[in-house]
């Protein structure tokens, strides 16, 4: 039987359709977005510019991915930080489709995951993170429908955390 999985250029399983902003699969052929690369090595400097420009954008979900290159690719010692980053997108991501559960649930984890760390590493402002995540997991599991991702982005450095 020939295995007719996508596969990247390395022969490891990786869709080729295309995805939505919240990187849900479309159909083969349909218009998608342009997909974050993998395995990208950035300084966290430009980490955190490009993952608050695709937050900006309305896409969480291609945040995680860039949060998920820094923690795999950066010393032990950010990882808290990236993974914990990374799951607060994913909770953004889940709670713009529709998943009130699972997107309080990674919000709440993505936020206690950052709570111990320094208040702001590379700029980023962890005790602001915290709080809108929180605040923003509390309203997901009152109002149940989706939020609008662009507009609940957070801010990751300054002093505001959320909007």
């Amino acid at each position: 039987m020939v295995n007719t999985r996508d596969r990247d250029g390395e022969g490891r399983a990786r869709s080729a359709r295309p995805r939505d902003g919240l990187g849900r699969p479309l159909a083969y052929g349909a218009a998608g977005v342009e997909r974050q690369p993998e395995g990208v090595v950035r300084s966290p400097s430009e980490t955190v510019r490009e993952a608050q420009r695709l937050l900006d954008a309305g896409m969480p979900f291609h945040a995680h991915e860039v949060f998920e290159d820094a923690w795999k690719s950066g010393p032990e010692a950010s990882a808290p930080l990236w993974r914990g980053l990374a799951q607060l997108a994913v909770g953004l991501t889940h709670a713009a489709r529709g998943n009130a559960v699972g997107g309080a649930r990674l919000l709440r984890r993505g936020a206690a995951g950052i709570e111990g760390l320094r208040a702001d590493p590379y700029g980023i402002d962890v005790p602001g993170l915290v709080r809108w995540a929180r605040e923003l997991a509390g309203r997901v599991e009152r109002a149940g429908p989706a939020v609008d991702a662009a507009a609940e982005a957070p801010r990751l450095s300054g002093d505001s955390g959320g909007r």
